[in-house]
């Protein structure tokens, strides 16, 4: 006979529907059978409905017994009636389970049995249901066609493959609210319908959680039927109707038995489920407002976490029918909204999932229809405005009626904008599909005058240099009117076109005029100044070609900003002229160069309106000579040779405007140039741009100046900054000399070489200067001197005087300037080297002590001739020494010598003046008056007043020695002769 220990000995896999009734039925004690099976809780639904029934059937006895005392107290209940019914009911059994604490554990049983069977018939209704997926093949968007003989076949196959998402023990301990979450959260929406259709009175309070189990991407297609709806009798929500497994409550569930069982002092060890309200829990209905704050609540969560901007569209779609109010305006977003994510045209990058409600919500209208056309190409703009932009500016124009402020221009004004701040490529297509020539309701700009407005202002208001077919194909949309306009109109529109130039002008309170301001400027004018504006837009299209032709393109603005300005257009027209020479493979033949005057010179004339280009406010013959400097500038001489003397004679420019261009385009070439070396460079170019016009004497001495200059900079030269001196330095020089002094003092053997010093003289642009002739002439005889070579400082100072004396004989009047200044230097040079005490040829020397006499002033004759005395003195001596020797028979010295032990050497050694060596200085005025000043410090000269006593001394007593002790007194005298130099002789202050 079984015992119960075969049962407990029976694990749970082991349990089936035979040996539960072969281990239970011989058990006699129904309490320990009830608890045995309401103990065990099995996956096995068919083995655990059998021990349920089994269980279930132990507790009839209990049942009846219970109910025989409820029956029993209420018979004598009505007997007395002397207490309430329900109150002597619960005495009665709470006496009976007090009495028999079996029963009472039997009853809770039971009701824990009947909870159990109801689960568990809920959860064989779940298995035969279809899972999600199959429900979403259903219901959703993507079902199969009804006519898909595949579909049913799907269908139940899916249902066969598919498991509950709980096992039925988790099932039938967990509550409830657990596992229809577990449901919702799986998809498995045809077995969360079952569990609210059986157990709708526990699962209502806690919809809201359920549904807030459902994952935020599943279509709400497939869960339509658990959304709520609003009830239109009541305006409250609706409530989900009920059908449960039992309607009516088993006597161990009425609260009779609960509140007695509660009530007993021995509580079951086996309570029934309970059912007690979680804290999120709400039996009332919602209200219409509260439904609808809910559907918000959950697109808004919908957006935000999926960023599936059409299930949140299909939520709100589908609660419309239902009645929910206050979803229309979130309607309309979410569909404008759905058709920038779905509809718009997308880029190749990774779409942006990041719209949402609230960044919707920020965005301005323009900014939306930039998100809209963001991605749509110049074939496909067109049409994206009519499907895109187009329905949300509408909806925006009937939001603003519906809000009581109605703003007719607000479509075109955000259109406007949004064409206004597009490229100028966006713009045309805009334009193109606005033609005039279309039909009204399909031109996207519909007003004419509109459209004028918005050309002008984006064709001015941009910056592009290199678009002007796309601004050609704008201008050709644009409306043609035929318009009689008087001289008075006329001057009207050109005044208005006037102040647009001053109007683009950038300043410093707005850098940049952009194409809305502009608009606003062309907003208030009438038709007739917008038809001439067009016209001058025209001319200035036409004008802005010519220019990016010849690279130097200009935004459309300039020619507004330059309309009436001379040194502007003169600007532009010299860059034109000389940056179009420098395009590769463009001008390198004088047809291109042809064709580029043609292009200037239409430039500056007037078209048939009688606007001018431009240019407009420069003559022919300004751009003709514009012209031949930029074809000059490139080095282009064979070319504009052949264009001077063409037949065609497109250059008519005179032979004078044609040397001065020539020579204006050389001397630039030369200020230019990196080097002095005229076979080179820019400098090369700067002396062949020189014989493009037939010869002149003008053109000859410019290129002797560069010859100089190359000649100049063969002898390295330095300037004051330690570098080789430049052409720019040389023709800046004033005192042209100054060079050939820098050559003669850095070149130890330049001074040799007179006639190359000579003529680097007369191409320094002194060919017919006489005193600059005598100056050079006196600095090479310096230099000469410097060097101890006095024969050839002697043979220079002889040519030296010539050419003063030359030139004294051409004047009549010998106090003009230029012969007083010749023979400043002349007798000054012959002075200094007549007194060269190194200097031993004493007939020389009293030759050019003799001409200094010829050429001094009045008030140097007496320094002149003392010296020029002492010197005939000396050479006396000399001779009497000479000649005494040979007269006592001792042999003559080998090498006469006028300045031996009694010569003037040995009575005034301090007189000796070494020749100091060359200075390599760049200021040859500096380097003479230096050397003057040594020299004169040692010169024994004395004033005329005494140098008149000095001879009254002399005459009286005869005697040289005498004479020679005056010497000193001239010394003063000496100082200021020579202190002046060779800076005095070539022009310098030095004093």
């Amino acid at each position: 006979m079984p015992s119960p220990n075969d049962w407990t000995g029976l694990s749970d896999s082991e349990i089936t529907a035979e040996n539960a009734h072969k281990s239970l039925d011989s058990i006699k004690d129904d309490l320990w059978v009830a608890a045995a099976c309401a103990d065990r809780i099995l996956d096995d639904a068919a083995v655990q409905r059998v021990l349920l029934d089994i269980g279930l059937e132990r507790t009839t006895a209990a049942l009846r017994r219970s109910q025989a005392i409820v029956v029993a107290a209420e018979d004598e209940t009505d007997s007395a009636s002397a207490a309430p019914e329900s109150s002597s009911r619960r005495d009665a059994l709470v006496a009976h389970f007090n009495e028999i604490p079996p029963d009472a554990r039997l009853c809770a049983i039971r009701a824990v049995i009947l909870d159990r069977l109801d689960f568990l018939n809920t959860f064989v209704e779940i298995c035969k249901a279809a899972p999600a997926a199959a429900d979403d093949a259903d219901n959703g968007p993507d079902a199969w066609d009804d006519d898909d003989p595949w579909a049913e076949s799907a269908q139940t196959d899916a249902r066969e493959a598919a498991e509950p998402p709980v096992a039925l023990s988790m099932f039938l301990t967990d509550p409830l609210l657990r596992s229809a979450c577990l449901l919702a959260s799986r998809q498995w929406f045809s077995g969360l319908g079952i569990m609210f259709e059986r157990h709708a009175v526990d699962l209502w309070p806690y919809r809201a959680a359920i549904l807030d189990s459902i994952p935020e991407h599943v279509h709400p297609l497939s869960y339509r039927d658990f959304l709520p709806a609003l009830d239109p009798s009541t305006n409250l929500e609706k409530r989900t109707a009920s059908n449960p497994w039992r309607t009516e409550p088993d006597w161990s569930e009425t609260p009779d038995v609960r509140a007695a069982l509660a009530a007993s002092d021995l509580t079951s060890a086996i309570s029934p489920s309970t059912r007690e309200p979680l804290p999120d829990s709400r039996d009332e209905p919602l209200s219409a407002d509260e439904l609808a704050e809910w559907y918000k609540n959950r697109i808004r969560r919908i957006i935000s976490s999926t960023g599936m901007i059409d299930v949140a569209l299909a939520v709100v779609q589908h609660a419309a029918p239902q009645g929910v109010p206050g979803l229309d305006e979130m309607g309309e977003e979410l569909s404008l909204l759905a058709r920038l994510v779905y509809d718009a045209p997308q880029g190749d990058e990774e779409v942006d999932d990041d719209w949402t409600l609230d960044r919707w919500y920020s965005m301005e209208p323009l900014a939306v229809v930039r998100a809209y056309l963001a991605h749509s190409t110049p074939d496909t703009l067109a049409k994206d405005i009519w499907r895109l932009v187009m329905p949300y500016l509408f909806v925006l124009e009937s939001r603003a009626e519906r809000a009581g402020k109605p703003d007719p221009t607000l479509r075109t004004r955000i259109l406007y904008e949004y064409i206004l701040s597009s490229p100028l490529e966006t713009a045309a297509v805009i334009f193109e599909a606005s033609k005039p020539i279309l039909p009204t309701p399909q031109r996207i700009i519909q007003n004419n005058e509109d459209m004028a407005r918005l050309a002008l202002a984006c064709l001015y208001g941009s910056n592009s240099l290199d678009e002007w077919t796309t601004m050609n194909q704008i201008f050709e949309c644009l409306p043609a009117w035929d318009i009689n306009r008087d001289d008075d109109e006329e001057d009207a529109a050109d005044t208005t076109i006037v102040s647009l130039g001053a109007y683009v002008t950038p300043s410093t309170t707005r850098p940049r005029c952009t194409a809305s301001d502009l608009l606003i400027f062309f907003q208030p004018l009438p038709l007739t100044s917008l038809s001439r504006a067009l016209d001058i837009l025209d001319v200035h299209l036409e004008s802005g070609e010519i220019l990016s032709r010849w690279s130097v393109p200009a935004p459309l603005r300039w020619f507004l900003q330059s309309n009436s300005d001379v040194p502007e257009q003169r600007s532009w027209a010299n860059r034109m002229a000389r940056r179009a020479g420098g395009a590769e493979d463009r001008l390198n033949s004088a047809d291109d160069w042809e064709w580029l005057l043609e292009d200037m010179l239409k430039l500056t004339g007037k078209g048939d309106s009688g606007l001018r280009g431009a240019f407009g406010l420069l003559t022919q013959d300004e751009v003709l000579r514009i012209f031949l400097g930029g074809l000059l500038s490139t080095g282009n001489f064979n070319i504009a040779r052949s264009l001077i003397r063409s037949p065609k004679n497109k250059l008519s420019l005179s032979s004078e405007a044609i040397e001065d261009i020539c020579l204006a385009c050389s001397r630039e070439l030369y200020d230019n140039a990196s080097s002095g070396n005229y076979t080179t460079g820019e400098m090369k170019l700067a002396y062949e741009c020189l014989d493009v016009p037939p010869p002149s004497d003008r053109l000859a001495r410019e290129k002797e100046f560069i010859e100089a200059t190359s000649r100049l900079s063969s002898f390295n030269i330095m300037s004051g900054h330690g570098i080789a001196i430049s052409p720019l330095e040389i023709r800046l020089t004033k005192d042209r000399l100054s060079l050939v002094s820098r050559v003669l003092s850095s070149n130890n053997d330049a001074y040799k070489h007179t006639e190359v010093i000579l003529d680097l003289v007369h191409k320094l642009g002194l060919r017919n200067n006489i005193v600059a002739e005598v100056k050079t002439l006196a600095m090479l005889a310096d230099t000469a001197l410097q060097a101890e070579d006095f024969l050839r400082a002697y043979e220079t100072s002889e040519r030296m005087v010539e050419t003063v004396l030359a030139l004294r004989s051409s004047y009549a009047d010998m106090e003009t300037p230029e012969i007083q200044e010749a023979s400043e230097v002349c007798w000054v040079a012959c002075f200094q080297l007549g007194r060269q005490p190194e200097f031993d040829d004493v007939d020389k020397k009293l030759s050019l002590l003799g001409r200094a006499l010829e050429l001094c002033p009045p008030d140097k004759l007496h320094d002149v001739l003392v010296a020029w005395r002492r010197l005939e003195n000396e050479d006396i001596e000399a001779r009497e020494e000479r000649l005494l020797h040979r007269r006592d028979g001792k042999p003559r010295p080998s090498k006469p010598n006028a300045y031996s032990t009694t010569s003037l050497r040995a009575r005034l050694q301090d007189f000796h003046m070494p020749s100091p060596p060359l200075l390599n200085t760049p200021d040859a005025a500096a380097l003479a008056s230096r050397t003057f000043r040594s020299v004169a410090a040692n010169f024994p000269f004395r004033g005329r007043s005494q140098g008149s006593q000095a001879e009254k001394e002399r005459s009286s007593s005869g005697s040289r020695r005498r004479g020679e002790a005056a010497v000193d007194e001239l010394s003063t005298q000496a100082t200021r002769v020579f202190s002046k130099g060779i800076g005095w002789l070539i022009g310098a202050d030095d004093e």
